[in-house]
């Protein structure tokens, strides 16, 4: 019997440039997945259904609703922080994330506001193929 094609939620806020460059390198990767860009206003949704998401959502409802259905998250540390991305996630927004049973596979961005120690500094390139790498070494996906 086949696996069920694993959902990857894509959060990403302000622009969507981050949503933008893991969908993109997502989809190149092959990965048998289901990507949903969910993003916190309608210009990041757009830019991340541009980069070719299967499908999209904007706002904190998206969020909190697709959170609960998604395989993996994946976004940048801030989604688990209220207040953070210049206020986009609320306090709402990052409980849902927190509390989703899948796994959440973070970006380390200083840009949140949050620092975490012992990171080394490395391109975004090689987060988003550490990213790609959990994804794709997943044993049921």
């Amino acid at each position: 019997m086949a696996n069920k094609q694993k959902t990857v939620m894509v959060v990403d806020g302000q622009g969507g440039g981050l949503g933008k460059s893991i969908i993109e390198r997502i989809k190149k990767s092959n990965l048998r997945v289901t990507v949903i860009g969910v993003g916190t206003n309608s210009i990041a949704t757009g830019t991340m259904l541009k980069a070719g998401a299967d499908d999209a959502a904007t706002g904190e409802n998206a969020v909190i609703y697709n959170a609960g259905l998604a395989d993996y998250i994946v976004g940048p540390i801030g989604i688990l922080s209220a207040n953070s991305m210049l206020g986009e996630i609320s306090p709402a927004v990052a409980a849902a994330i927190a509390a989703a049973p899948g796994p959440k596979l973070l970006i380390p961005l200083n840009k949140c506001n949050l620092y975490i120690a012992g990171v080394r500094e490395n391109g975004l390139n090689d987060k988003i193929d550490d990213v790609i790498a959990r994804i794709a070494a997943d044993p049921e996906g």
